[in-house]
Parts: structure tokens; sequence; C-alpha cells
């Protein structure tokens, strides 16, 4: 896939919806990886709570805070040009009331720099949904398998009450999303979801028939040691590349190589 030449907006993820063309999205959480994910050809950057596990090395996306997303959020949008970076709003950022969630998901845009927002929540959040757009803020919706209501959920669970799940998705679409997230969800039930909507469908761990795709970037690139969900598709193993790299520069430092002559003045 070649790098994108045009600001990722919403207008282009309808349009690619329309045509067929399959949005591709996945996380990053400091501008290094922006970078490399911009020259990659993403259609979108989600700057996810997914930080609290895979960058800070908690057991959930809960404890995650409202200032620690903007300062990530900040950074990959530094280095985005032309992919749409999504913020995700954090636990607690956006339940408590209507004007701290609109106020909450302005700051994403205003001291942030992204696009768009991301929240968690189908019926119970259409109303945080419609004010947000009303405000001009720009809303990815977020149904199914979603990680801030772990614990009401019994864990990450498979969702399958194919009913719930549709009218979740047709209420937050008419709410004024520009998108959803499917996670967590059988791939007929996704299938239904996605035929239906006239807004974009990203999957995860929800088949192969939505609108585009999204994955957790440590995931993907082998840079996360922990349980691996089934949906992962592991692209490369950095990891591994990384740990030998360090004890070859350790065994240099110690046995006197580096730095030789060519690395000094």
């Amino acid at each position: 896939m070649s790098r994108i030449s045009k600001v990722v907006t919403v207008t282009t993820l309808m349009r690619m919806k329309s045509n067929g063309e399959k949005i591709v999205a996945v996380t990053a959480y400091d501008y290094p990886f922006a970078r490399l994910v911009e020259d990659g050809g993403i259609h979108i950057i989600l700057v996810g709570d997914s930080l609290g596990m895979v960058v800070q090395g908690r057991t959930s996306t809960l404890p995650v805070t409202m200032e620690e997303m903007i300062y990530h959020t900040r950074l990959v949008a530094r280095g985005a040009e032309h992919a749409m970076v999504v913020g995700d709003m954090p636990f607690m950022s956006y339940q408590a009331s209507m004007p701290e969630a609109v106020y909450n998901a302005g700051r994403f845009l205003k001291e942030g720099g992204a696009a768009a927002v991301k929240l968690e929540g189908g019926a119970a959040v259409c109303d945080r949904i419609r004010a947000m757009t009303e405000a001009g803020i720009p809303v990815q919706a977020h149904i199914g398998l979603t990680p801030q209501s772990v614990h009401q959920m019994g864990g990450f669970k498979v969702q399958r009450n194919e009913e719930r799940l549709l009218a979740d998705a047709l209420e937050v679409e008419a709410a004024g999303a520009f998108s959803v997230v499917l996670e967590g969800i059988p791939a007929p039930i996704a299938a239904k979801i996605t035929a239906q909507l006239k807004i974009p469908t990203i999957g995860i761990g929800a088949g192969p028939h939505c609108d585009g795709q999204v994955l957790v970037l440590h995931d993907m690139l082998g840079l996360n040691d922990r349980h691996q969900p089934k949906f992962v598709k592991q692209y490369a193993r950095l990891g591994e590349q990384a740990r030998e790299a360090l004890r070859q520069y350790a065994d240099d430092v110690q046995n006197g190589t580096f730095p030789g002559p060519e690395h000094c003045y």
C-alpha cells in the first residue's frame, strides 16, 4: 500500500465505503510510530486507551486519564500528516455529565490535535454523540466488546446479541457518528450491521465483511508479550529483534568492541 497523499477526512471514509474500498486503521501512541504508520499508508490512527495495557503495563484500560490521552494524542498528531487521528475518550471522561463529555471531547481537538474522538457504548451514549457532533466534533462510536465495561461484561467476551447490536449500531448512526468500531462480534452479525449502515464499520475481531479493520500496533508488530486475542495477526516480531539487538550491544560494550575507531571523534 502506497503512502497516502491527501488528508483523510470523514468525507474520505464515506466515499471509501460507497466505493467498496477497505479502510485501514491501527493504533499508535507516540511520534516515531506515528511516522512509521503514516509511511505505511494507513488511513486512520487511533490513539487508543489501549495504551494503558500496551504502553503502561496495566491489566485494563480503566486507569488511563484524560491528561495521558491528550499527551499521547499530541505526540501522534505531530507525526501524522495525512492519516486521520482519532483520540480515544478514556473511562469516566464522558459518562458523568453531558457538559463534561463535550468539553473533554473538545480537548482532543483543541489540545491534542486530533480530527475526531471515539467513545464506547451504543444507545446509552447517543445523547453524548449527538451533543458532540452538534458542537462540531466528529465522533466514532464503538459497540460490541467494549473494554471499559470489562467488569460489567464479566471479562473480555464475544458479544452475540444480534438484535441489541444492530439496534445500537443504528442508533449511534442516527445520533451522528461518522463511523463505528465493531469489536468482538461474530462475523455474520458484523456483516449484517455493515450492510444496514450508511456509515463505515471498522472491525476488530468482527470478521472480514466490515468496511475496514483496526489492530493494536504492539500486537501486530510483536511488541506485546502478553496473551494475544484470536483476531490478531502478527506481521512482525520486533520484540525478538529488539532483544537480540540489545544483547549484541551489551556484548560489544562488555568485550570492548564498541565503540570502535569509526565511532570516535
